[in-house]
């Protein structure tokens, strides 16, 4: 699609609220191109991005949710570090935790990088279908973590469909 497809398809959601996703967005050669131009037309934008890709090209007006991939995702290795002294006050940090050593390690990682003070929300999602969402809800109360809870709502929506 076009830079117009794409915005008049947006302009016809009559939405003033923009999510930029879908695996991974910064991996789109014009990804920048279409967040500038949204916050250009007036949208309140917003990208979630995996944390593998360099965050410092976005647009400041945007708000960027990064994962922090834990070890339990096979991921981790690709976490870009440095984004973390990129991120602005009104970004946000998830995590996706499967198991309670998952749990440990970005609870550290909350701590180490001082994401309570950086961030406007740091997320601990349970991992669809690894782990209970009791489960994590209870570490969290227990431990009083300054962190939200949020469901994978696109997992409870659609389940584990690709491209749906």
């Amino acid at each position: 699609m076009s830079m117009t497809e794409i915005m008049s398809e947006v302009h016809s959601y009559g939405v003033r609220r923009v999510t930029v996703t879908g695996g991974e967005p910064l991996a789109q050669r014009d990804a920048l191109t279409l967040m500038d131009t949204l916050v250009n037309e007036g949208y309140e934008v917003s990208i979630e991005t995996s944390g593998a890709h360099s965050i410092s090209g976005i647009n400041p007006q945007v708000s960027v949710v990064m994962d922090l991939k834990t070890p339990g995702s096979g991921e981790s290795h690709r976490n870009l570090m440095e984004n973390i002294a990129l991120l602005k006050r009104s970004d946000q940090v998830k995590f996706v935790i499967t198991d309670r050593e998952d749990y440990d390690w970005s609870r550290f990682q909350v701590d180490a990088l001082a994401l309570d003070d950086r961030v406007e929300d740091i997320l601990f999602s349970p991992s669809f279908e690894q782990l209970d969402p009791v489960d994590l809800a209870s570490w969290i109360l227990a431990d009083r973590l300054p962190v939200r809870m949020q469901l994978q709502l696109h997992k409870l929506l659609w389940g584990d469909q690709p491209g749906v």
